[in-house]
C-alpha cells in the first residue's frame, strides 16, 4: 500500500490552512475581526473534513466502500487539520495570557 499519497494530501491541507493565516495577517486591514474570521474558517473546515471522515467510516463500515485508502486518507487529514487547530488556539490562548499579564 502506497502512503505517499496520504502524506502529500495531509500535508497540502496544512500548508493551505498556514497560507489562509499568512494572508490574514499579512493585510493592511491588520485586525483583530480579520484573523478571527480567518481562525473561525479554519474550525468549520475541520468540523467539514471530521464529518468526512465519518461519513467515510460509515459508508466502509456498511460494505458501500472496499477502498480503505480512501477511508486513510479521510481520517488523516481530519486528524492534520485537528491538530492545526488546536495549535492555533493554544496560541492564541497563549496570547491572550500574555496580555493579561502585561501591566499598565
Amino acid at each position: 500500500m502506497n502512503v505517499t499519497n496520504v502524506t502529500e494530501a495531509s500535508e497540502a491541507a496544512f500548508e493551505a490552512a498556514q497560507q489562509r493565516f499568512r494572508i490574514a495577517a499579512q493585510e493592511e486591514t491588520e485586525d483583530f475581526h480579520t484573523v478571527f474570521q480567518s481562525a473561525l474558517g479554519a474550525v468549520n473546515e475541520t468540523n467539514d473534513l471530521h464529518n468526512q471522515a465519518n461519513s467515510e467510516v460509515i459508508r466502509f463500515a456498511l460494505g458501500e466502500s472496499e477502498n480503505t485508502h480512501d477511508l486513510l486518507i479521510a481520517q488523516n487529514k481530519a486528524n492534520m487539520a485537528l491538530q492545526y487547530t488546536v495549535a492555533v488556539k493554544d496560541k492564541l490562548i497563549e496570547g491572550y495570557r500574555e496580555i493579561m499579564q502585561m501591566q499598565i
